[in-house]
């Protein structure tokens, strides 16, 4: 393979001159089968979606925004935004209104492509305040010829969509991606070709995969994650194979399928470590067996396994390790991972049974990667050394500060916001703290404004406590309470799953509101205890509250990805907060 293609906006007819026959994309077709589309397919539908962009009226450097889950007309729909010169702006399918009219708003979108005729329902309710808006497409019937059929009419589009994409430098933008902030009004992070073809240059090496490798992708392509394995997958002529749109599902389509290579949030393995753990916890003896093929894995993992120990790995790999390799399909070659630490004890589990989970570290700000894990260099319990080109150093105050070709150029239209992020000398500053050891491995330990500091004056990273917390399966989310307090409190959630589990072996019915049960509480007291005897002193839980329900997108304490927004959490559960302080 020479090189990479010069820009995004010629992506598919590089991918199609090199791969034309082999398979690009893998996805469930209406009758529950699978269909596949070569990348000479995909090369032809993305044209047909710039050509029908250009017929719109649409012109180089113009906002085009998507609203859609995953599926294969998001990425003809992607490419063919580039293709035709213009840029991208992904927005979040579960996006509230108001974000949706500020992100509309704000990227001056032109034409804004719909997953389904609700999605364009709302953006059509939102009008009155998109005074550039001109279309809302859906994105079945983009690829379509939207004007009457004319062959002259279509040579004309495709020789100006050529051009348009051959216009297109490495310093135009392409896309403007809404972080999605866990307080305020998201802000749209520019990222121009460049930016995004440096960290293809720096990754590509680190991970490799090519045709007859697949990718299997449930994330959300309004991230910046996975738009980035997206891009690579095809690059390297690989299969991307989308969910079939069902979370609960996903589990049986990775059995099904077949991936090399899965890109996935820390969750879904815990959730596979925590069913695969309370199968063994029915059984008498069960735990102690399956904690004990984990430590015989992760010694022979680490090629460090006794000769007395042979036959124990043996039997392990027959009842443990081979069936939960089936259980990913049985050829997956590396899952990667980001946005949250994993669990230890999940990462173990994995390794133990012949799975690597690499942990990488980016921000849409760095192009979505600025260090990584990966086959050449992996140290757990870090996010990996910073990827090729990109330098890194720790500030004063402990901030990690990125700097080289993959960090953005700035916010759109917010040159206050990209002052504070980028300082004169380029270096981003992320907002996170972290540390990096004498190999040059980074540990990100916390963010920087969430930092809180007890009226005793003790500094304290939430988040430490709140993933020891989390290391119980039968928790959900902690969150840590205390700034400006006289000592930290946390409220905490249950994994529904696990609860409703433990008690079917318990005998026990926890009733319709889990959380009051003595039995359900005890289960949390010792996850608190744990939790505490691992951290220092002034950062320990002094009481905590298991709250009825789970925090989600919906609610409004998630964000699309998942993060934790503080201040909803405490505004919402104000009364429940202040009773912990005998109030």
């Amino acid at each position: 393979m020479d090189g990479r293609p010069s820009t995004l906006a010629v992506f598919t007819q590089w991918t199609e001159e090199r791969y034309g026959p082999e398979t690009a994309l893998r996805f469930r077709s209406p009758d529950g089968g699978w269909q596949t589309r070569t990348y000479g397919e995909l090369g032809a539908q993305v044209r047909a979606v710039g050509r029908a962009l250009l017929g719109l009226g649409v012109a180089a450097g113009e906002r085009v925004a998507v609203v859609a889950e995953t599926r294969p007309q998001w990425t003809y729909t992607h490419f063919g935004v580039l293709a035709a010169g213009a840029v991208l702006v992904p927005v979040y399918p579960t996006a509230g209104e108001e974000e949706l009219a500020w992100v509309l708003s704000d990227s001056a979108a032109v034409v804004v492509v719909c997953d389904d005729a609700r999605q364009a329902a709302r953006v059509e309710a939102l009008r009155a305040r998109l005074p550039v808006l001109r279309a809302v497409v859906l994105m079945d019937e983009l690829p379509a010829p939207l004007l009457p059929r004319d062959p002259a009419l279509e040579s004309v589009l495709e020789s100006a969509l050529l051009a348009r994409a051959a216009a297109v430098t490495p310093a135009a933008d392409a896309s403007i991606v809404y972080t999605s902030g866990t307080t305020g009004l998201p802000k749209g992070c520019r990222l121009t070709h460049g930016n995004l073809g440096a960290i293809q240059d720096a990754t590509l090496p680190l991970i490799k995969g090519g045709p007859g490798d697949s990718t299997y992708l449930y994330l959300p392509l309004a991230h910046m994650l996975a738009q980035l394995i997206q891009i690579t997958t095809l690059l390297e002529g690989g299969e991307l194979c989308y969910f079939g749109g069902r979370i609960e599902d996903v589990l049986a389509e990775l059995s099904e399928v077949a991936p090399t290579h899965l890109p996935s949030v820390p969750r879904l393995f815990e959730k596979l470590h925590a069913v695969v753990l309370s199968l063994a916890e029915a059984r008498e003896g069960g735990r102690e067996r399956f904690e004990a093929a984990v430590r015989v894995g992760v010694m022979a993992a680490d090629g460090r396994l006794p000769d007395e120990l042979r036959e124990e790995y043996e039997e392990a790999e027959k009842s443990l390790y081979a069936l939960v390799r089936g259980a990913f399909g049985g050829r997956l070659k590396w899952a990667l991972t980001g946005g949250a630490p994993m669990a230890p004890a999940t990462l173990d589990f994995l390794r133990a049974c012949g799975i690597t989970v690499y942990e990488g570290y980016g921000m849409t700000e760095s192009g979505g990667v600025i260090s990584l894990n990966h086959p050449q260099a992996v140290r757990h319990g870090t996010v990996g050394r910073p990827i090729a080109g990109c330098e890194v150093r720790i500030a004063q105050d402990g901030e990690v500060l990125a700097r080289g070709p993959m960090v953005f150029p700035g916010y759109h239209a917010n040159e206050a916001a990209t002052a504070e992020a980028l300082d004169p000398e380029g270096w981003l500053h992320t907002g996170d703290l972290g540390e990096l050891d004498a190999d040059g491995y980074l540990r990100i330990t916390g963010r920087k404004k969430e930092l809180i500091i007890t009226s005793a004056g003790k500094n304290l990273t939430p988040t430490e406590v709140e993933f020891a917390v989390q290391r119980s399966r039968y928790v959900s989310r902690a969150v840590l309470i205390g700034d400006r307090r006289p000592y930290p409190v946390a409220l905490i959630t249950l994994d529904a799953e696990e609860i409703t589990a433990w008690a079917g072996r318990e005998g026990l019915d926890p009733g319709p509101d889990p959380a009051t049960h003595p039995a359900v509480r005890a289960l949390i007291d010792t996850a608190v205890a744990e939790a505490n005897a691992a951290v220092s002193r002034p950062a320990r839980i002094r009481a905590f509250h298991v709250l009825a329900e789970d925090f989600t997108i919906a609610a409004g304490t998630l964000t699309p990805t998942l993060k934790l927004r503080r201040a909803a959490v405490a505004q919402r559960y104000a009364r429940e907060i202040e009773g912990l302080y005998g109030g």
